[in-house]
């Protein structure tokens, strides 16, 4: 089989709209994809035949129990985790962080040191700054080339000491799109007993996420990025949410997962989650290789759908680059894009991206200008005082027709 994009454009309703009859083309996909159909669905059914609150004697109730513990079991899968309870829904992904890194905080003392990254999104950066300001923890810093947009593997060796408790990396840049060997980053600080926290978010909607191949302790991601609704989730090995002090009112549940899931949470949002499992599930089954299991299929789905997204970002990088004055940070050639996103961040000489999302806007083309929270990296790349980037986010539903078009008005 293979991947059929009329077919997943089918899937998405909002992909149908226009405006003054001009479609809509949406690369804004790093802040937040377009929903999937399936999860509208689950999210419509739940609110119209369960909705309501947990834990009581009757039958919404039971069903809503029964669809909070059915969408942990799906996003464990879609993680590549055994247990359920190791799975915590949130708002988003920055504020489960800012919750779990302040129960964290309970196990540092002064002197302690926690390592952030320069390429972070500043979601997985300030929580771990205000960890150690409250604590008294040394901060140190992974630091990035800026000619080959990939870690800096001296700066990886002296940032992680015998004093490091916490490293806190990111998956796949907002950015620049460049993928990081979090896998290598875990191993040296596992070795001198440091805890390791991946943020996935923008690695999560591309390609197969695997924890128990990464070996780390905790990692984060946000279903709104994977055709989803807003929700966050995180998950973390049980031992350790497990060992730790949640920050929660005295009546609520002790156990997993519902001790680091302060308050009611977003019922029809968790469905809508299972809904996103859901579509991935169906692109394996229907395009992919199919399978017995739920991650089976999920694997399935992500392997047709990562050889598509990779040729339509070449695509756009190679068009970019044939304009002139327009410059590609992050990683282009053809071999290396097994190593990226399709998150392109570019600049144009003589405009800045303010002015050319706006002009991509007005021909109802969506793109991200400025810093998109990852001002580490605008910063390190010498882009603030300029405005930052202009960034295109592409996603599985996107066309090379839809490339065209944004590289037509950018030419223009």
């Amino acid at each position: 089989m293979a991947y059929d994009i009329q077919r997943v454009r089918d899937a998405f309703p909002s992909l149908k709209e226009t405006d003054s009859g001009q479609p809509r083309i949406y690369f804004d996909n790093p802040g937040g994809t377009q929903i999937c159909q399936r999860s509208i669905d689950r999210m419509n059914e739940y609110l119209i035949r369960a909705n309501t609150n947990t834990h009581g004697p009757f039958r919404t109730s039971h069903m809503t129990d029964e669809i909070i513990h059915e969408t942990h079991a799906a996003l464990a899968d879609f993680v590549g985790a055994d247990d359920p309870g190791e799975i915590v829904f949130g708002q988003n992904m920055t504020t489960i962080t800012l919750h779990l890194s302040r129960s964290l905080a309970r196990t540092l003392n002064e002197g302690d040191e926690i390592v952030v990254t320069r390429m972070d999104h500043d979601a997985n950066i300030s929580p771990w700054l205000l960890v150690a300001r409250d604590r008294g923890c040394t901060v140190r810093w992974i630091d990035f080339d800026p000619q080959t947009y990939r870690y800096d593997e001296a700066s990886v060796d002296a940032a992680i000491t015998d004093r490091t408790r916490i490293v806190a990396i990111g998956y796949a840049s907002n950015a620049i799109g460049t993928v990081n060997d979090v896998a290598s980053v875990t191993r040296k600080a596992h070795a001198v007993g440091a805890l390791v926290f991946v943020d996935a978010v923008q690695f999560a909607p591309h390609f197969v996420t695997d924890v128990k191949a990464i070996g780390c302790d905790m990692l984060a991601c946000s279903p709104y990025k994977f055709y989803g609704p807003h929700q966050g989730m995180a998950w973390a090995r049980r031992d350790l949410l497990e060992s730790l002090s949640p920050y929660k009112v005295r009546p609520a549940d002790d156990t997993l997962p519902s001790r680091f899931e302060t308050g009611t949470q977003s019922h029809e949002g968790m469905a809508a989650t299972l809904g996103a499992i859901n579509h991935f599930e169906w692109m394996g089954q229907e395009m992919g290789d199919g399978g017995s299991t739920r991650r089976e299929r999920l694997v399935s789905g992500f392997k047709v759908m990562v050889d598509y997204e990779r040729d339509l970002c070449h695509h756009l990088i190679d068009g970019l680059q044939s304009i002139p004055g327009v410059t590609v940070h992050g990683l282009t050639r053809k071999e290396d894009l097994v190593d990226r996103v399709p998150t392109v961040g570019m600049v144009k000489e003589g405009s800045d991206p303010e002015s050319l999302a706006q002009r991509l806007a007005d021909a109802n083309i969506f793109t991200w200008p400025g810093h998109y929270y990852a001002i580490e990296v605008i910063e390190r790349l010498g882009l603030t005082e300029s405005g930052g980037m202009l960034r295109i986010g592409l996603g599985q539903y996107n066309t090379r027709e839809e490339v065209d078009a944004l590289l037509n008005v950018l030419d223009s």
